[in-house]
C-alpha cells in the first residue's frame, strides 16, 4: 500500500504541475488570471479527437494540430477580448471565465459527450516498478512533464523571448524602455500557456473520456497549484504539486476518489487563510497590504 501512495502519488504531483504549468506562466508574465484555461484544455482533447476520428490525421498530427489551434485560440482571446480590459483584475477574471464557459458548454450543446470520445494511449502494456504496475501512458506524463520544466527554464533563461518574458515579469516600465513591446509579449504569454494546457491534455486524457466537466476541475486544480504554491513562483507550484498530489492519492486510498478534488478546494481556502501569498509567493501578504 505504501509502494502504490509513493509511486502514484509522484505521478500525480506530475500531472499536476504539467496542468498548472500554462496558468502559471501566463500570470508570471502577462498578470493575467486565465479562467478560460480549463476551456483550452478540452477544446485540445475534443480539436484531437475531431481531426482523428472525422479527418482520420493520425493521432500525433492531429494532437499536433490541436495544440497550435489551442495556442491560436488563447492569442485570439488575448487580442479581442484581454486587450481591452488589461490591468483590471476583476475584468480580467470575468471576461476569461465567461470565454471559458462559452467554449466549454458549447461543447455539451453540441453533444460531445458519451465514452466514445477518447484518445490512444501513446503505447500500450505497462511497466513494473517493485511490485507496482504503471502503464506507460503514465511514464510517458512523467518523462514528457519532466522535459518540460527543463525545457521551459532553458527556454525562459536562454532564449531571446525568454529573457523578454522575464523582462516583462520584473519590470514592465523598465522593459517598454527598452523597446520591448509588453501587449505583445502578453499575448504571445497566453498563447503559450494556452499550447501547454493543450500538450497537457494530449498526454493525460488518453487515460479515460473527453468531459466537460474536466474542464472546470484542471481550472480548480491548476488555480490550487498556483495559490498554494505562490503565484508568480515556478518553485512554488513544484512544491505545491507534490503537496496536493500525494495529498489526493493518500485521500484516494483511505476513503475513494470522490474526496480528491475536496482537497484541492480545501488547500485553497487553508493557504488564503493562513498565509494569502502562498508558500513562495513574491505578492506582500495581506497584513502588509492593509
Amino acid at each position: 500500500m505504501l509502494e502504490v501512495a509513493l509511486i502514484y502519488g509522484f505521478i500525480n504531483s506530475v500531472i499536476l504541475a504539467l496542468t498548472a504549468l500554462g496558468f502559471s506562466l501566463t500570470f508570471g508574465i502577462s498578470g493575467v488570471s486565465n479562467f478560460a484555461y480549463g476551456a483550452m484544455y478540452i477544446f485540445a482533447g475534443y480539436a484531437s479527437w475531431l481531426l482523428l476520428n472525422k479527418l482520420a490525421i493520425p493521432f500525433f498530427l492531429a494532437a499536433s494540430i490541436a495544440v497550435f489551434l489551442t495556442a491560436l485560440l488563447g492569442a485570439a482571446m488575448y487580442r479581442f477580448v484581454l486587450l481591452r480590459v488589461r490591468g483590471l483584475v476583476i475584468s480580467e477574471v470575468i471576461a476569461t471565465f465567461g470565454v471559458g464557459l462559452i467554449i466549454l458548454e458549447l461543447f455539451r450543446y453540441l453533444g460531445f459527450s458519451g465514452f466514445e470520445y477518447t484518445l490512444p494511449v501513446f503505447s500500450d502494456g505497462s511497466l513494473l516498478i517493485g511490485n507496482t504496475y504503471v502503464d506507460y501512458q503514465r511514464i510517458w506524463i512523467v518523462g514528457v512533464g519532466l522535459f518540460l520544466a527543463v525545457g521551459l527554464y532553458l527556454f525562459i533563461h536562454h532564449t531571446k523571448l525568454g529573457l523578454a518574458f522575464r523582462g516583462i515579469a520584473q519590470d514592465e516600465h523598465t522593459a517598454l524602455s527598452l523597446g520591448i513591446n509588453s501587449d505583445r509579449i502578453a499575448g504571445i504569454s497566453v498563447a503559450f500557456g494556452s499550447g501547454l494546457a493543450a500538450v497537457a491534455a494530449i498526454l493525460i486524457l488518453p487515460r479515460g473520456t473527453i468531459s466537460v466537466n474536466d474542464g472546470y476541475d484542471v481550472l480548480i486544480n491548476a488555480m490550487a497549484v498556483c495559490i498554494i504554491g505562490g503565484l508568480g513562483s515556478s518553485v512554488g507550484v513544484v512544491l505545491a504539486s507534490f503537496l496536493i498530489g500525494y495529498a489526493q492519492i493518500t485521500t484516494d486510498i483511505l476513503s475513494g476518489p470522490h474526496w480528491k478534488m475536496i482537497i484541492s478546494l480545501i488547500a485553497i481556502l487553508l493557504i488564503l487563510v493562513v498565509k494569502p501569498s502562498g508558500l513562495l509567493g513574491k505578492q506582500k501578504e495581506l497584513e502588509e497590504r492593509i
